[in-house]
């Protein structure tokens, strides 16, 4: 797993295994994954633009080929020894023909393109559908791992040279050659074989130096793609935690950061720049003398009276002719070079595999009651620091468990389990006796309606938040669901209702309005398995009371699970789990477990304590009395205290 993460973070072939040998092999491997976008299955349709493209790319090369005898056959006309005995009609209708064909030219590279145009955006779209959804099949584990905006730096580089490489590979890269065979067939026939010879060869020098050259750039176009794509991922982070740079007051040190890596691009982006004025200044100086070297040809042939004034413009003009798709041609290849790295980059992407699939022929959970049961579980990444260890309880349908612990103890994982983000090590998970490893993924996180601790939302409406539980729900369940969260009277007060956008992660709401759309997007989802991770912990006193009330609701004849910090919330639960380090230390109801005096006990002592200094702190401001500092201050912070 780890080496195929590395694979799909790099941007060219591995330092240690890779080589030329091994980036063709690759670069043909993508390329050939890329053959059947161009004739996608069932596309009658795309398969039909591609044939009139290719008879367009061929017509517009047979057109291109003759013109330059167009070309010739007027100047000869028009030479002072013919021009008194021909006919003026002669040399005019050359003129036009010359003129139609030119037209031609460009009209069927246009035809071709356009016709094109949707087959290349097809095979592009679905190709980033693709990747998307790959992304979205990886585990917990992957994306805990990477950083979004490297990801999508990725994707978007990725999508991009499919494009380029399906629009130039097509219809540059192989005309050209086509059209200088044509080229090399006609001079050795109209002329003499010496002129296909010296334009063969003049062609092939300027390839090879192109090839070279762009081979040896390419180390530089690689090393600024890795230092764009850190750079936009600090910059993404950056962003998207504006609030806590602004607490600390480290923009200036976000700045520098950000800076160090643009100083490292700035370097790269020269060293490419002053590198493509020697490839460019190589190629002109080949092509140039090839062409010197040709005109002079003719000029003998003209001299020794074996050529015409209008054969040696046609040699010119099938040099220049030849000259814009080669100049075109480095600039392909390099785009085409860079096209590959970034494609690479994203098929090593996808190659990364999907940590938990289905089992083939996985049926749906059935969803009876929705009794849970964890069986003897553990979980661990290393077998020498275990997450859970032999966890084992029971939640029957309809009644609720709380599992509460010191951060560390592996409650948030026990959730993640249960979602089925990460398979366990051992023993079994089962809902209404399907261990959850047995049936489709979709339909389980169906049956379960998740209220986070740490709710993000989209950079959409408060409506598209609250519906998202329920993609079809009706603007008056959605409306619906939010009174039962207390927050309905809140949305109507806003000038725009439930059509005001929350921002960036949702940062415009305060922490217990994003925590009450996340219960009314819950209760749109209607599951018949609820799991509160902290569901109030952003809520003041008198709100954390309503929405209790609330979840004691929706809760009642469903199965929930109750992860929590704030013993408070947990006092109604049908048992209460204790975990520490990933055991279970004691079970119980809320009275057992303070008759035991243990640890929960003791736990409960300290937020008891913390509680009333805060109410005392509230009396205070309430009555105009100073707010306690210093050491008395510190009882008010919530700490998840660990045991005694």
């Amino acid at each position: 797993m780890a080496r195929r993460l590395k694979l799909a973070t790099r941007s060219g072939p591995d330092p240690v295994t890779g080589g030329p040998a091994v980036e063709r092999r690759r670069n043909w491997q993508t390329l050939l994954a890329m053959l059947p976008r161009l004739w996608p299955e069932g596309r009658m349709d795309l398969r039909a633009r591609v044939m009139i493209a290719v008879l367009a790319l061929v017509a517009a090369k047979a057109i291109t080929v003759y013109v330059p005898f167009l070309y010739k056959e007027a100047v000869d006309r028009l030479s002072p020894e013919t021009v008194a005995e021909a006919a003026v009609l002669v040399p005019v209708m050359l003129i036009v023909a010359y003129g139609v064909g030119r037209i031609m030219m460009v009209a069927l590279a246009q035809l071709r393109d356009a016709v094109f145009a949707k087959v290349g955006q097809n095979a592009v779209r679905e190709l980033a559908v693709e990747t998307f959804r790959h992304l979205h099949a990886l585990s917990l584990r992957f994306h805990l791992e990477r950083r979004t905006g490297g990801l999508s730096r990725v994707i978007e580089r990725g999508t991009k040279g499919v494009d380029f490489l399906l629009r130039f590979s097509l219809f540059n890269i192989v005309p050209t050659i086509i059209e200088l065979v044509l080229v090399c067939v006609i001079l050795a026939y109209a002329f003499d074989i010496r002129y296909s010879l010296v334009t063969a060869s003049t062609v092939l020098l300027y390839m090879i130096f192109t090839f070279a050259v762009t081979e040896w750039r390419t180390r530089f176009r690689r090393e600024m793609n890795d230092l764009d794509t850190e750079a936009n991922t600090k910059a993404v982070d950056s962003l998207l935690n504006y609030e806590t740079v602004k607490y600390f007051g480290n923009e200036e040190h976000e700045t520098r950061r950000f800076d160090r890596s643009m100083s490292g691009y700035e370097r790269a982006a020269i060293k490419t720049t002053t590198s493509l004025s020697l490839l460019n200044t190589g190629q002109t100086l080949i092509f140039s003398g090839g062409l010197t070297l040709l005109m002079l040809m003719a000029a003998q042939g003209i001299a020794e009276g074996a050529l015409t004034v209008g054969s040696f413009v046609m040699i010119n003009t099938y040099l220049i002719q030849l000259y814009q798709p080669l100049n075109l041609l480095g600039t392909v290849y390099r785009e085409i070079r860079q096209a590959l790295i970034d494609m690479e980059t994203m098929f090593d992407l996808m190659q990364v595999p999907a940590e938990i699939e289905d089992k083939p022929g996985a049926p749906a959970l059935r969803v009876h009651g929705g009794e849970i049961e964890f069986d003897d579980v553990s979980f661990y990444y290393d077998p020498d620091r275990r997450i859970l260890d032999g966890v084992s309880f029971r939640i029957p349908s309809g009644r609720t468990l709380a599992i509460v612990g010191p951060s560390g103890a592996g409650k948030s994982t026990i959730a993640r389990i249960l979602f089925r983000f990460y398979d366990i090590s051992k023993g079994a998970v089962r809902v209404d006796g399907q261990d959850i490893r047995d049936v489709t993924q979709d339909t389980l996180r169906a049956a379960i309606g998740m209220v986070p601790q740490d709710t993000v939302l989209f950079n959409d409406t408060i409506r598209y938040n609250i519906r998202y539980g329920r993609p079809e729900a009706t603007d008056r369940e959605v409306e619906e669901a939010a009174e039962l969260a207390r927050i309905g009277t809140f949305i109507e007060s806003l000038p725009q209702g439930y059509d005001t956008r929350v921002g960036e992660r949702g940062l415009k709401l305060s922490g217990g309005e994003k925590q009450r759309v996340a219960i009314a997007r819950t209760i749109l989802k209607n599951p018949p398995i609820l799991l509160l991770d902290e569901a109030t912990s952003a809520l003041d006193t008198h709100t954390e009371r309503e929405i209790q009330a609330a979840l004691r609701r929706i809760s009642r004849d469903r199965t929930t699970l109750i992860i929590a910090h704030r013993l408070s919330t947990v006092v109604d639960a049908d048992e209460i789990l204790v975990l520490d380090r990933g055991r279970v230390v004691e079970r119980g109801t809320h009275e057992t477990l303070l008759a035991l005096g243990g640890a929960y006990a003791a736990m409960w002592n300290r937020q008891r304590e913390s509680e009333a200094a805060r109410e005392e702190e509230e009396k205070l401001l309430e009555t105009g009395g100073d707010r306690p500092s210093g050491q008395d201050r510190l009882a008010d912070v919530e700490i998840d205290p660990g045991f005694a």
